[in-house]
C-alpha cells in the first residue's frame, strides 16, 4: 500500500510540475490520465482484496487438513479398537463352539443318566413293590424252611444285603438326580453367559463399525470440501495473475498518457477549414455520438462530437474521423460491437446527426477537451449531462 501511495504522489507532483510549466492549457490534457488512474486504483484495490481471499483460503485448506489430520488419527485409532473387538469376539466364537461341543458331550453323560435313573427307577419300584407285597410271608416262609441255623444265618445275611443293595440304589438313585439337575443349571448358567458376551461383543463391534463409518464419511466430507477450497484458492491466484498482469498494463498506459498529455501541451492545432472529411464520416460520426450519448440532452451530443473533431485538430492524435473513433482502446463501443451494430441498422438520430453536423463546421460547447467519461471523485471538468469533459 505504501508503494502505491508512492506512485500515486509521484504521478501529482508530475502533474503539479507539468502544469506549471506548459500555463493554462495543460490541465485539459494532464487530466487524461484521471480515467487511468482510477482504474489503477480500482485494480490495486481488487488485488489487494483478492490477496486478501487467497490469504483467508489458505487459512481455511490450513484448519481443514487439520481436521482431517485429526479425523485420520481418530479412525486409525478407531481401526485398532476394532480390530480387538473383532478378534475378542473370534476368542468367543471359539470359547462359544467350544462349550457348545462341552454342552453336547454333557448332554450326551445326562441322557445316559437319566436312562440309568430310569432304570434304577424301575428296578426299586419293582422292588419295593415285591418287598410290601411279599415280604411278611415270603421271608417269614423262607426262614423257617432252613434245616439248620448256619443255613438260617446265611439267609438271613443275604436278605440283609439285598436290603443293602436296595438302599443304595436308593441313594445313588438319588445323587443322581442331584448330579443332573446341577448340571443342566451349570450349562443352561455358561451358555447364557456366552451369548450375553457374544451380544455385547457384537455390539461393541456394530457401534465401533458404525463410528468408522461416520468418520469415514466425515474424513471424505473435508476432503471434498479441501479439494472445493483449493480449487477457490488456485482461482484467486488465476485471477490475481490477471489483475497483476493488468495493472501493469494500466501503469504503462498512464505513463503513455502523461506522455501524450506533455505533448498534448506542445501540439500544433489545425484549424476546422483545414481539415477534409471523407464519404462516410458524418454516419460514423453520429452513430458513435448515438453510441456514447443517445440517452443524452443535446448539449451531450454535440459535446461528444467536439470531443471527436478535437481530436482530428490535435497533431498528437490520428488526423481523420476514421483513424480517431477506431484508435485501439479509446470508445468502447468499437471494442463491445455497439458501434457496428449502429451503423449497420443506422440507428443514430436526427439530433445525432445534427450534432455531427455542427462538430464537422468546427462547432464546440467543451473548448479542446479531448476526453471525456462519467464523472467520478477528483475529476474537474466541464459536466454536461452524464458526462464529465476534460
Amino acid at each position: 500500500m505504501r508503494k502505491r501511495a508512492f506512485f500515486v504522489i509521484k504521478n501529482v507532483l508530475a502533474i503539479l510540475l507539468i502544469a506549471a510549466i506548459a500555463g493554462d492549457a495543460m490541465p485539459k490534457f494532464v487530466l487524461a490520465t484521471s480515467k487511468t488512474q482510477q482504474e489503477i486504483d480500482a485494480a490495486e484495490e481488487q488485488k489487494d482484496n483478492l490477496e486478501d481471499k487467497l490469504d483467508d483460503k489458505n487459512k481455511e485448506i490450513d484448519r481443514l487438513e487439520g481436521k482431517h489430520k485429526s479425523l485420520q488419527e481418530e479412525l486409525a485409532s478407531l481401526n485398532q479398537q476394532l480390530t480387538e473387538v473383532s478378534e475378542r469376539l473370534a476368542d468367543l466364537e471359539v470359547q462359544i463352539a467350544n462349550k457348545e461341543e462341552e454342552i453336547s458331550e454333557t448332554q450326551a453323560a445326562l441322557d445316559f443318566a437319566r436312562k440309568k435313573e430310569e432304570a434304577q427307577y424301575e428296578g426299586m419300584i419293582k422292588c419295593i413293590r415285591f418287598m410290601y407285597e411279599y415280604n411278611d410271608v415270603t421271608s417269614l416262609g423262607t426262614l423257617l424252611a432252613v434245616e439248620n441255623f448256619s443255613d438260617f444265618l446265611n439267609l438271613a445275611d443275604y436278605m440283609e444285603r439285598i436290603n443293602d443293595y436296595n438302599q443304595n440304589l436308593l441313594d445313588e438313585y438319588e445323587a443322581n438326580r442331584i448330579y443332573i439337575e446341577s448340571e443342566e443349571a451349570r450349562l443352561e448358567n455358561e451358555r447364557i453367559e456366552l451369548e450375553d458376551l457374544k451380544t455385547a461383543a457384537q455390539e461393541e463391534q456394530n457401534k465401533v463399525s458404525l463410528l468408522i463409518e461416520q468418520t469415514s464419511k466425515q474424513m471424505q466430507q473435508y476432503k471434498d470440501q479441501i479439494s472445493e477450497a483449493e480449487k477457490q484458492a488456485l482461482a484467486y491466484e488465476e485471477e490475481l495473475k490477471a489483475v497483476e498482469k493488468n495493472l501493469e498494463y494500466l501503469k504503462k498506459k498512464l505513463a503513455e498518457e502523461l506522455a501524450r498529455s506533455r505533448a498534448a501541451a506542445q501540439a500544433k492545432w489545425r484549424d476546422i477549414s483545414e481539415i477534409s472529411f471523407a464519404e462516410g464520416d458524418r454516419k460514423l460520426l453520429a452513430s458513435i455520438i448515438y453510441c456514447e450519448a443517445g440517452n443524452q440532452p443535446y448539449e451531450g451530443q454535440l459535446a461528444v462530437g467536439a470531443v471527436v473533431i478535437n481530436r482530428v485538430r490535435s497533431s498528437v492524435f490520428p488526423n481523420s474521423v476514421v483513424g480517431v473513433i477506431y484508435q485501439k482502446n479509446q470508445f468502447s463501443p468499437v471494442a463491445s460491437g455497439r458501434l457496428e451494430l449502429a451503423l449497420a441498422n443506422d440507428r443514430a438520430t436526427a439530433n445525432c446527426y445534427r450534432a455531427a453536423d455542427e462538430a464537422m463546421a468546427g462547432m464546440t460547447n467543451v473548448g479542446n477537451c479531448v476526453f471525456f467519461r462519467t464523472p467520478i471523485e477528483g475529476l474537474t471538468g466541464i459536466v454536461i449531462g452524464g458526462h464529465v469533459f476534460y
